[in-house]
């Protein structure tokens, strides 16, 4: 739980300070919602030229919930849930209360019950993470990986999140069964983080704590 605690500090202290531009395009097609509701128009987002996305201050207060129905009754100022999982009516409802919604997914690992799990080439597909069966580490040099990752940002906004937390940002120092170097990592890192500022989103930084200068 303090590893957990710490990461994610992190995630909203320590934020990528990168410039909104280059990194990757969007993509023609949306991952698959799991929640069953239908998406709101991705229209009205943030210019990304000035950067506007959503920036937490120190103080903010947050609740962190990736399973189960969400809870939405804590007086907090954010939310951080499940990209896949939590219906875009629940995002709507927090944020109409005036909360700020960070959506979760993971960047670094394949997990087999989501609905893009098939987007993910074998050859993609490295070893288990400790601890987690049916996740798997990702080659995160792929095209193809990027490419579903830029997609699953593309949800975020569809669904109306103000940011993101990409997990398992740390490939490189883990047995991926990938020769990962840390250059690998900061490219993807980077790819990551400019992707999700050009869609007006805010994004941090999770697990890579020996990459922060």
């Amino acid at each position: 739980m303090k590893n957990c605690l710490v990461l994610l500090l992190m995630l909203f202290l320590t934020v990528f300070l990168l410039s909104c531009g280059g990194g990757g395009g969007g993509s023609d097609g949306l991952a698959d919602d799991q929640s069953g509701d239908v998406l709101p128009d991705a229209g009205n987002q943030p210019d990304p030229l000035t950067g506007s996305w959503y920036r937490p201050a120190v103080t903010t207060t947050w609740q962190w919930q990736l399973l189960g129905t969400v809870n939405t009754g804590y007086s907090v100022d954010l939310y951080d849930i499940d990209l896949f999982d939590t219906p875009v009516s629940t995002i709507a409802s927090l944020k109409d209360s005036g909360k700020r919604v960070i959506c979760y997914f993971s960047a670094g690992s394949y997990e087999d019950w989501r609905s893009d799990s098939g987007s993910f080439p074998s050859v993609a597909l490295g070893t288990t993470l400790d601890g987690w069966a049916n996740e798997r580490w990702l080659d995160i040099r792929s095209a193809t990986v990027r490419q579903t990752m830029l997609t699953r940002l593309d949800l975020a906004v569809a669904k109306g999140c103000d940011g993101v937390e990409p997990d398992n940002m740390d490939g490189y120092l883990q047995g991926s069964g990938f020769p990962l170097t840390a250059a690998d990592q900061l490219d993807f890192n980077i790819v990551i983080a400019e992707a999700a500022h050009q869609r007006g989103l805010s994004v941090g930084l999770k697990n890579d704590l020996d990459q922060i200068p």
